[in-house]
Parts: structure tokens; C-alpha cells; sequence
């Protein structure tokens, strides 16, 4: 179902291309917008369990695509370095493949919980009552991970093989 990656020696692992996931702030989300045409929008997300999880207003089109096409994808991008003496840029992303739907309210809070503390950390004790407060101002969704690839520029592959 999904393809195998063609520059296999550049694939990460999957503990590495997980601790991209787990450290890392921002990625951008693929989704099919209006008339098929795709649709991508930076987000900010918190990974747990095998899946993304996000936010965001209640209506406007990602929302209106989560709820046309369930199959989505999420970028991340680690490293972004670009090297002019060498004509490239040590890169190291992943990307994610799976299927994403809008959460209902008892799974929305225990979510909202688990990204307030990775954007508010130190501040538990009035998370709770915070993801209360505005639960019903916002839209929790989760791309549960079908699939995902990890991969890195082939300079650093070989840096590490020294």
C-alpha cells in the first residue's frame, strides 16, 4: 500500500524518525482540500502512542477536508542546512501517513491535556481547568500513523559511518 523509500541507505530508523517526532515543535499537514486539490498548513502538534495530535478552530477548511477524506500526511522537518560549497542541504524530515479524525469530547480533553503540557510545561496545575475552559471553543484531531518514513541527506549517513 504505501511505497518503499528509493534511497533506502538515507532511511532512519524508526526510533530516530520517533524522536524527530517526540522533539520536535512544528510540522505541515497534507490533507485533500476543496476539488481535490491538495491542501497543506503548518501546525503546531504533540506525538503520543503511534499518533499526531492537533488543534485548531472548530470550522474553516482543514476542517472541512478532515471531514471529506479521512487520509492525510505530516511533515517534519529536523534539520534544514544548506551547504553553497556543496551544491545541497544536509536535511533530516519525516513523514507520516495515516488516517485523521476530529476527536469527541472525553478523548478532545485528555489530547488538549497532552499538548498543553508540551507548549506549557511547569504549569499542570491549572491545565486542566485551561483545556476546560476553551474545550468547546476548540477542535481536537488525531492522524492515527498507518506508515512513516524517516530520512536524512546521504552526507550525513556516510558522516556517521567514520
Amino acid at each position: 500500500m504505501f511505497r518503499p523509500m528509493r534511497r533506502i541507505k538515507q532511511q532512519l530508523a524508526e526510533e530516530d524518525a520517533v524522536f524527530i517526532l517526540e522533539n520536535s515543535t512544528a510540522g505541515v499537514l497534507a490533507l485533500t482540500g476543496d476539488d481535490g486539490y491538495p491542501y497543506t498548513v503548518p501546525l503546531s502538534y504533540v506525538y503520543s502512542d503511534n499518533r499526531l495530535i492537533f488543534h485548531s478552530a472548530r470550522e474553516g477548511h482543514k476542517i472541512d477536508a478532515i471531514q471529506n477524506c479521512s487520509k492525510a500526511s505530516f511533515c517534519v522537518i529536523a534539520k534544514d542546512e544548506i551547504i553553497p560549497d556543496e551544491y545541497t542541504t544536509y536535511f533530516r524530515s519525516v513523514v507520516a501517513f495515516g488516517q485523521i479524525r476530529i476527536l469527541a469530547r472525553e478523548e478532545a480533553r485528555e489530547a488538549a491535556k497532552l499538548l498543553g503540557a508540551k507548549y506549557r510545561p511547569g504549569f499542570a496545575d491549572d491545565l486542566a481547568a485551561t483545556v476546560e475552559r476553551n474545550l468547546d471553543k476548540m477542535c481536537v484531531f488525531v492522524l492515527e500513523i498507518e506508515h512513516m518514513t524517516g530520512k536524512e541527506a546521504i552526507e550525513l549517513v556516510r558522516a556517521q559511518k567514520q
